[in-house]
């Protein structure tokens, strides 16, 4: 009778513990409960629901009459009403439908199955070739990295492109913009950096540009053997401008997944303007008041926020080399977009309708581009041959119109004549094939030949008149 006796109070503590556990499991499953709400308004792309709560930046499933159910993601809130933006198309839609919040945050799927594949803003594959091996998920509003702990710019960028190579050198980790109006070659460059840059992995997204570009650029610019390392994200223009950000945080999201695990990744983005533009949208949509031609200062928030997520991890990380494509509207470089742009990144790359029309491929402006890290990439000489390169060109444009006219009269300036004897040399080094690779020292060794025969000339020259 005493075995019994000493036993209750272990049993009354183990009902006990098990009724505690029931008990927290009805907590947690209240705290779970959700809240429907219901759909009272819709103006343009913007819905506006009441009776339930969500946070920003949250989803919430609107369900038409048919049973068919649209994703919608909270981007404000007034008072008792939230803000939603729809993911995909919202026709058929009726008022007072039910709004049912899932409280799951924006993610998309990541893993080394994602190489060779091509998804869209919601991070489904498109490619027709089945559901993607990844079963990670990372959130799309990561946070960038201390800036304390990345490291460094230290090691160049080789991206095959001759212009840039010797004259705007790349840095690995650096974020640079490629500044261009419409027909003027860019995405023929974009290919060839695609195609030549020294990277382990290729990150592209293509962010409200034509649907038609999509399998261009896939077939052209990639190739087989291009694809089989790349990862490519398309929202076109046709898509809702809450899926064309998508588009550029997975994107990022994508980049940094492989950077976190000590690859060196090309992340391109076509374009930043496109990306600007589908916030401004949705700024504008939910009643923020725009400030600089139409742009609210959301965008101008935005755009830091995005581009900060790119660049090197910390010393046991790899990297993300980025590349924006910033479209210049009639050719403006001071857009306001083109502006912020060019404050943000470290360096940008202009192209040149000038160039372009006179048969030059790729058409880069040397005079108007810069990179802001060349210094801490290259050496001595090269940085002195880029400079002499940049002086000697800058030479012949300043005084172009006076030597197309014959109003120059030869012998009067050393350095104009210099550049005349120069400038087809200069003009040539800047055209390069879309399959013709130029590595970092073939570039720099092309860029030596321009001078070296040109200075034991004028030397010869000297003594002879001496």
């Amino acid at each position: 009778m005493a075995e019994p006796g000493q036993e209750a109070p272990l049993q009354r503590s183990r009902r006990w513990a098990e009724r505690l556990k029931r008990d927290e499991a009805l907590v947690d499953e209240a705290g779970r409960l959700v809240v429907e709400g219901s759909l009272r308004r819709m103006v343009g792309l913007t819905l506006e629901a009441i009776g339930c709560e969500a946070p920003v930046g949250s989803y919430c499933e609107v369900i038409r009459p048919d049973g068919g159910r649209v994703d919608a993601e909270v981007v404000g809130f007034s008072d008792d009403r939230i803000f939603l933006m729809p993911t995909g198309h919202i026709r058929g839609m009726v008022s007072n439908a039910r709004v049912v919040p899932t409280l799951r945050p924006a993610s998309v799927e990541v893993g080394e199955g994602l190489l060779g594949r091509i998804i869209d803003g919601s991070g489904a594959p498109i490619d027709g070739r089945g559901p993607l091996d990844a079963h990670e998920r990372v959130d799309l509003h990561a946070s960038p990295i201390n800036p304390l702990e990345r490291a460094p710019i230290e090691a160049p960028l080789d991206v095959g492109v001759r212009s840039i190579n010797a004259l705007l050198s790349l840095g690995r980790g650096q974020r640079v913009g490629l500044f261009a109006g419409s027909g003027v070659g860019k995405s023929v460059l974009l290919g060839m950096m695609t195609r030549h840059t020294a990277a382990d992995i290729v990150v592209v997204g293509l962010v409200g540009e034509r649907g038609r570009e999509v399998q261009e650029f896939v077939a052209q610019s990639l190739g087989p053997e291009g694809m089989a390392r790349s990862v490519v994200v398309a929202t076109p223009s046709d898509h809702p401008p809450l899926m064309r950000i998508h588009g550029a945080l997975i994107a990022t999201s994508v980049a940094e997944y492989f950077r976190d695990r000590g690859y060196h990744v090309l992340l391109l983005m076509d374009s930043l303007t496109r990306i600007a533009q589908a916030q401004r949208e949705i700024a504008l949509a939910i009643g923020e008041p725009p400030v600089t031609k139409g742009y609210p200062p959301s965008v101008f928030a935005a755009l830091p926020e995005l581009c900060e997520r790119a660049g090197n991890g910390s010393r046991d990380q790899g990297s993300i080399t980025a590349i924006y494509t910033v479209l210049a509207e009639g050719d403006d470089q001071n857009d306001p977009i083109a502006d912020a742009a060019r404050s943000i990144l470290d360096g940008h790359i202009v192209l040149s309708r000038k160039l372009a029309g006179a048969g030059v491929f790729p058409a880069v402006d040397v005079e108007a581009s810069a990179s802001r890290v060349m210094n801490q990439v290259t050496g001595d000489r090269h940085q002195q041959l880029a400079q002499a390169y940049r002086q000697v060109y800058a030479t012949y444009t300043e005084n172009q119109d006076l030597i197309n006219v014959g109003a120059y009269s030869p012998g009067s300036d050393p350095d104009i004549d210099l550049a005349i004897r120069l400038w087809p040399k200069l003009r040539a080094f800047l055209i390069q094939g879309l399959d013709q690779p130029a590595r970092m020292d073939v570039s720099l060794a092309e860029l030596e030949q321009i001078f070296t025969p040109q200075q034991n000339d004028g030397q010869g020259a000297s003594d002879g008149e001496g």
